[in-house]
């Protein structure tokens, strides 16, 4: 199999790679989180001109019609410039929704607007006692004429607190873990009856706990059977979890790259640290775990578009157990190498460290995972 990118992935890996490196050193990235929105929309702009908003869309709704590839390249380099803006909520996550749920006039309505830069998505799915569970939804919806009413609360929307619209999974029947049950509603941020309490997340991201009460939503804006949305879910989700593995994968080389550079140059009893032989054999391990990582990335990469639920299940599951236990070892190598400055907020080797830990935690730890994978026999079949 030929791993080799294309002359026009290699133009898009450059564009981005030279914009963030431009745009995006670390004293910027700290004046970008001061803004109001957490981010810059100035950036936001420049991901606008280079196609980036529209690149998992079809072109016939202003998209460009990038695969799980070019989603890989990008996330990767926001990865190792410690992007602030809502890249992975809108246009990976939510859009990932509106790709496999949505109907062609929702498309039509939504996505050319994304991908102008002028609609900004949330995807309201977890709540307080949901932990990983996507069936485990008690937010209700029940009709009312033709339309929906919406109450409940949702916890930790990534962007929620900046998005336009929010996607809330909402359970039109059933008990609370029932698979059968569980709709998508497209819900105006600013409806009558929506509440949203913005924070400032662990690796300087923003999320946002939202609440609904008596929220009206037309028949229009459900995607798809309004008691089928859990297998829309769980593919966005596979999908969502590959970019996230490709972005740990660009934050763990930049971390690396860091902390061998620190031990080229930190000297101790007149010599540099990086003469150690304890200390080099601390960063051979952070380089094993980290194309251990980048192989399983690329895994999932190929692996997001898979039909077969069960087996892109079990393969996103095995990426991210690797992943989470490659991002643990990483960072905490580099922790100890760098010594105190490795965890003073000025220096930017902790704040990556944070944001692989939340990348753990996302869609779940590799604990989680690693057991949702011995429950479904293993990656590979024992027979």
């Amino acid at each position: 199999m030929d791993f080799d990118l294309t002359e026009e992935q290699r133009l898009l890996k450059e564009s981005v790679s030279k914009l963030l490196a431009n745009r995006y050193d670390f004293e910027k990235r700290k004046a970008y989180g001061k803004a109001p929105d957490g981010w810059s929309r100035e950036l936001w702009a420049s991901y606008q001109e280079l196609g980036l908003l529209g690149l998992p869309f079809e072109e016939r709704h202003d998209g460009i019609g990038g695969g799980p590839i070019e989603t890989m390249i990008v996330m990767e380099e926001f990865g190792r410039a410690l992007a602030l803006e809502p890249f992975f909520a809108t246009v990976i996550l939510s859009g990932a929704l509106l790709r496999h749920g949505g109907s062609d006039p929702q498309k039509s309505a939504l996505v050319p607007k994304i991908a102008a830069g002028e609609l900004l998505l949330a995807f309201a799915q977890g709540e307080r006692n949901s932990r990983y569970d996507l069936a485990d939804v008690t937010t209700s919806a029940r009709r009312d004429g033709a339309n929906w009413i919406l109450n409940g609360s949702k916890s930790v929307v990534l962007h929620g607190d900046c998005a336009n619209k929010l996607i809330v999974s909402a359970r039109t029947h059933g008990d609370q873990r029932d698979r059968n049950g569980i709709g998508l509603f497209v819900v105006d941020a600013s409806a009558s009856g929506v509440t949203r309490r913005g924070y400032a997340t662990q690796d300087g991201l923003r999320a946002a706990d939202i609440t609904l009460t008596n929220v009206r939503v037309a028949a229009g804006d459900v995607l798809g059977d309004p008691a089928g949305g859990l297998p829309v879910i769980e593919r966005a989700v596979d999908e969502a979890i590959a970019a996230l593995c490709a972005e740990a994968v660009g934050a763990m080389t930049a971390l690396q790259e860091l902390t061998v550079e620190y031990l080229k140059t930190r000297k101790q009893f007149g010599v540099a640290i990086g003469s150690f032989q304890a200390l080099q054999h601390r960063a051979a391990d952070m380089l094993v775990a980290l194309e251990q990582a980048r192989s399983m990335a690329l895994f999932a990469t190929m692996m997001a578009a898979e039909e077969n639920e069960a087996e892109r299940r079990k393969a996103i599951a095995a990426a991210k157990v690797q992943i989470g236990r490659s991002a643990r070892l990483v960072g905490q190598q580099a922790i100890q190498l760098h010594g105190g400055i490795g965890m003073t907020m000025e220096y930017k080797g902790g704040h990556y460290f944070k944001r692989l830990t939340m990348i753990d935690t996302l869609f779940g730890t590799a604990d989680h995972h690693l057991a949702e994978l011995a429950r479904r026999g293993g990656l590979i079949d024992a027979a």
